[in-house]
């Protein structure tokens, strides 16, 4: 079973995956193989040995989301990617960015300061819960642009509410409007197929020890070659102005950062290799299925409904379920420390949610119990709207 492949406390029932991902052994042994070569040869690591692998990996990441890999640097993970890019984005003040309110809330942050140090503003618009057609979403979504709008921003899986977006659509839409398009795919690389090539946003940042099942500290960000020598680097260092230019100022500003352990980087060859080796499409196919059979008996027994329509259209590895409580902490240290069930219970707007990720190591067995310990949890929580 692949569920032994995993690192995982085998006392508890992990069902966030989405949160921080879940390392297989196979790709775990191949990124302590890449720490040792770096200690025991620091030297030539960093010289010419992990560069040149570097390399290596990330053409095989390039082939497998069909772009050039040196459009391509490799970041710790996707905020550090979007810090990139929205510290060096040419606001005027009055400019607008348009997202959605289902945005990661680091990045909210990040799009918010520095839009107010520039004077533009961060607009995030209204997606109201239910969305039944990608026709509905495109048009709410649309509604918050205006003359000033400069580009959007915009996550194709979200953190919180769990839903699929169609940005293929509001990436094409944008292109007629002259819109800058940055997409966070976070959760996609692994979870959906991705071909950036097909989508044709200008910026895209994914996370690979989500869903791709890397180490931790391993994502990406992609630019176009028109607008990726635009941005400056988070960390001035070897790359900026150097005695041995590269290709192009957008690898050598972003790749060239110093003493540090890039091993996570180097173990994709490994994991895209566990992937196809596992066929991961299937395994996906089955986590899905497993969500669209639950979903609606988990908030049946919150007393609540969906947040999205129940189809392959908006949902993939991962749901949120509305629970109607006013302490999302109570109900997660009961979760965990009663029941041994790791899931994420947290404060969305003026809901609390409770996201439920299946992965190759979840079984419908592991799904019933959570719905066992929800029902008893209903009686133990004095808040709960019954």
């Amino acid at each position: 079973m692949l569920k032994n492949d995993f690192l995982l406390n085998p006392e508890y029932r992990h069902l966030n995956h989405g949160s921080f991902g879940a390392c297989p052994k196979p790709i775990f042994d191949d990124y302590q193989y890449w720490q040792m070569r770096l200690e025991q040869d620091p030297v030539q690591f960093f010289v010419h040995d992990g560069n040149k692998q570097l390399e290596i990996s990330k053409q095989a990441l390039a082939e497998y989301i069909n772009c050039d890999k040196d459009d391509l640097v490799m970041t710790m993970n996707p905020s550090y990617a979007i810090n990139i890019i929205a510290k060096s984005f040419h606001f005027e003040p009055g400019d607008e960015i348009l997202a959605t309110n289902h945005e990661y809330g680091a990045l909210d942050r990040t799009w918010n300061y520095y839009c107010q140090k520039a004077g533009a503003e961060y607009v995030q618009q209204e997606i109201p819960i239910g969305i039944e057609s990608k026709e509905e979403f495109i048009d709410a979504f649309w509604k918050g642009y205006t003359q000033k709008t400069k580009a959007i921003f915009i996550s194709q899986i979200t953190s919180m509410t769990a839903t699929i977006f169609p940005v293929k659509e509001i990436c094409e839409r944008a292109k007629e409007l002259g819109l800058i398009t940055i997409v966070d795919g976070a959760h996609v690389p692994g979870h959906i197929p991705l071909d950036l090539s097909e989508l044709k946003a200008d910026i895209y940042t994914g996370a690979c020890h989500k869903w791709m099942l890397a180490p931790k500290g391993c994502a990406f960000l992609y630019a176009t070659k028109e607008i990726q020598n635009e941005f400056d680097p988070l960390l001035v260092s070897w790359g900026f102005d150097s005695e041995t230019p590269g290709k192009s100022k957008f690898l050598d500003y972003h790749q060239l950062q110093g003493t540090r352990d890039y091993s996570a980087f180097l173990t994709l060859p490994k994991a895209i290799e566990y992937l196809n080796k596992n066929n991961w499409w299937d395994v996906s196919a089955r986590c899905k299925k497993m969500v669209l059979e639950n979903y609606e008996d988990l908030c049946d027994i919150a007393g609540t409904k969906p947040i999205t329509s129940v189809n392959s259209e908006f949902l993939g590895q991962i749901c949120s379920v509305p629970v109607p409580i006013s302490d999302a902490n109570e109900l997660k240290s009961l979760l965990y420390n009663e029941y041994k069930i790791e899931i994420p219970v947290f404060q969305w707007k003026d809901k609390i949610l409770m996201r439920l990720s299946t992965q190759a190591y979840v079984e419908q067995e592991d799904i019933d119990y959570l719905k066992r310990a929800l029902k008893e949890c209903k009686s133990k929580i004095n808040s709960w709207v019954k």
